[in-house]
């Protein structure tokens, strides 16, 4: 990124072409679009037509439909008539797996179809290592290329635009064997069908890269972005974290991923995938859009990019560690206690519903105010010049300094220390101090509509001096406790380039506003599990079901996170077939897999373990596995 005024640091939306999509063309200068997938099998009209009016009366801009065989993609002509006759015109968008002939078929009916590199031609994956000559995998090459071009044919002959849908889960063993398990593979699985899309002139398509994984969803489009930009492509981009689960988990998981690549301008149509009713998606999706390409508006930001950061590639910066933050320790989260009674801003405190997390922030500012009940286990920080006035031990007690108070800093003795820095704030006097003072954490501050923007720019400065200090990124919002899901999703979108960029050692996150203290604190670590940088409770790797799951989904969910809710740090998946089950839950502990009607497949990892299993005794037969692994 070049400095000055640099995109890096200011939001502006990524150049790409349009792309006509039945009557709701995408890219281009259009508004990034929303959209869902029905849960209804697509041989049955009524309930299609019913959900996708649901979809589309939500929001939603396009609608898409999973067709795993020809009567399937045929049924799409029936469903799209009736669409018609009702009075809506939102594209719909066939989902393909397996079988390229009935892409063909769904190509005469869908305004859209959707394929996967990972199953298009290459046979379905069994994580077999396999070796290619060069020759032999140039063979594999042409392959792909006689099967996809005649239907590039057919959808340029019916209007038909083109999603490449490459999912993490599902990569062929062709790729992985040359390339590995890795957002390498990824990319150039999709780069090797965009190559015979340039060359046949076939423009009308849209991309998209996708995985439970955030850090590998948000690695992979940032290199599939710098190798197109290499290969002169300008294709658009879709953005979705598969399996991301349900509800708030669910919902801060996609805001990470999702909100990482918003953020930088990346993303012309979004999914947000819940294992919830299809409509409930879209205005999480919407949120999202509209809270980040707010920002579009606003003053442009200075500031000077550091020309050894590896922004497709990045790596955690290099720090020296105060006491526990900082170095090689995992992140930490601050939460705000001003007051016995009261959360951070001084609101009545709010008791939340039963259930609520109850994980404990390794600080807690108390302001001017040390609390009745000090806890022994816990670390406080205080305002400086109540520090500085406190007698007896002041273990587990850190002041914190406004940056107009630097000069103070070096007259208060403690090991550990915290500076509130906004950007903008005088570098010839910080600068100094942070040298100076290796024992201050330094905690970013943003009032800026792009918070990311001027704490990136913050950073970006730091690396350029040399300087080592830990970062703690503080944000503020002004939400009520009934507004808790859009302050979630907005705390989550914030940070999610921060993260991935490497940048934080922890994380503060303040609210003006009715919201309990439980909301806030559990978001925070919510945030980091989403972003794999500290686990501290069992993630449900969940898909959100389509016409091809083969069991009650949302029900199961419910059984198995109820079962395993004392359970710390595993990681589950629950497929409703297996598409992508193996692959995507290959960094899951445990794995429960839709096998056939009713039928259900266990997991270790990667490897079945039981196969077949009646959908009554699943459940407990999961628990069994992992109470013997326990043992």
């Amino acid at each position: 990124m070049e400095n000055g005024f640099s995109a890096f640091f200011n939001y502006s939306r990524r150049q790409t072409h349009e792309v006509q999509v039945g009557g709701t063309p995408l890219g281009g200068d259009n508004p990034i679009r929303v959209q869902s997938m029905t849960t209804t099998p697509t041989t049955d009209t009524e309930a299609c037509v019913e959900q996708a009016e649901r979809i589309i009366k939500a929001g939603g801009e396009y609608v898409r439909l999973t067709t795993q065989g020809v009567r399937e993609a045929e049924n799409l002509r029936n469903i799209n008539a009736r669409l018609r006759e009702d009075g809506y015109m939102t594209p719909l968008v066939a989902d393909v797996h397996f079988n390229p002939h009935v892409a063909d078929v769904a190509a005469l009916y869908a305004e859209k179809v959707r394929i996967n590199p990972g199953n298009y031609v290459d046979p379905a994956r069994t994580f077999k290592k396999l070796e290619y000559t060069d020759e032999e995998y140039a063979e594999e090459l042409k392959k792909i290329e006689k099967q996809f071009v005649p239907f590039l044919n057919i959808c340029k002959e019916n209007h038909t635009a083109v999603r490449i849908g490459v999912n993490h889960g599902s990569l062929s063993d062709r790729i992985m064997s040359r390339y590995g398990d890795t957002p390498a593979g990824i990319v150039e699985s999709c780069m090797e069908f965009l190559r015979i899309c340039k060359r046949e002139k076939f423009d009308n398509v849209v991309i998209s890269i996708k995985a439970s994984n955030t850090v590998v969803m948000v690695q992979s489009v940032r290199l599939l972005v710098e190798a197109m930009n290499k290969e002169e492509m300008d294709y658009p981009l879709h953005l979705g974290v598969t399996e991301a689960g349900e509800g708030e988990d669910g919902r801060i998981k996609s805001a990470v991923g999702i909100g990482a690549l918003l953020c930088d301008g990346i993303g012309d149509t979004i999914r947000v995938s819940l294992s919830e009713e299809p409509e409930a998606e879209i205005p999480v999706a919407r949120h999202l859009v509209d809270y980040i390409t707010r920002r579009n508006a606003n003053m442009p930001i200075p500031g000077n990019s550091f020309e050894g950061f590896n922004w497709a590639s990045p790596e955690r910066r290099k720090t020296k560690a105060v006491g526990s933050i900082g170095g090689d320790n995992l992140p930490v989260v601050i939460s705000s206690r001003i007051a016995a009674g009261a959360n951070g801003n001084g609101q009545p405190q709010q008791k939340e519903a039963a259930g609520a997390s109850k994980l404990q922030p390794d600080f807690l500012y108390v302001g001017t105010e040390m609390p009745a009940e000090v806890l022994p286990e816990q670390k406080y920080i205080v305002d400086f010049d109540k520090y500085a006035r406190l007698e007896g031990d002041k273990a587990n007690i850190y002041p914190i300094f406004p940056y107009n108070a630097i000069p103070f800093i070096s007259g208060v003795k403690a090991d550990l220390k915290f500076l509130v820095l906004p950007y903008g704030a005088a570098s010839e006097e910080y600068i100094p101090c942070l040298k100076a003072h290796p024992e201050v954490v330094v905690v970013s501050m943003s009032n800026h509509q792009n918070k990311l923007g001027e704490q990136r720019a913050l950073l970006h400065e730091f690396m350029n001096e040399g300087i080592e200090n830990p970062v703690v990124f503080c944000q503020m919002y002004s939400h009520s406790q009934e507004e808790k899901g859009d302050f979630q999703l907005e705390a989550a979108a914030d940070m999610g380039a921060l993260m991935f960029d490497g940048f934080t050692d922890g994380i503060w996150l303040m609210n003006n506003g009715t919201l309990s203290d439980d909301v806030i604190d559990a978001t925070a670590f919510g945030i980091l599990q989403a972003a794999r940088l500290r686990t501290t409770k069992t993630e449900y790797i969940s898909c959100p079901g389509c016409g091809r799951t083969l069991y009650d989904l949302r029900t199961t969910i419910a059984r198995i996170k109820e079962a395993t809710k004392d359970m710390k740090g595993l990681k589950i998946g629950i497929m409703g077939c297996i598409v992508n089950g193996p692959g995507e839950m290959a960094d899951a502990d445990y794995g429960y897999v839709g096998a056939g009607r009713g039928k259900i497949s266990l997991y270790r990892r990667k490897e079945c373990v039981e196969k077949n299993i009646p959908e009554e005794e699943a459940v407990e037969k999961l628990l069994q596995l992992i109470r013997s692994d326990e043992r």
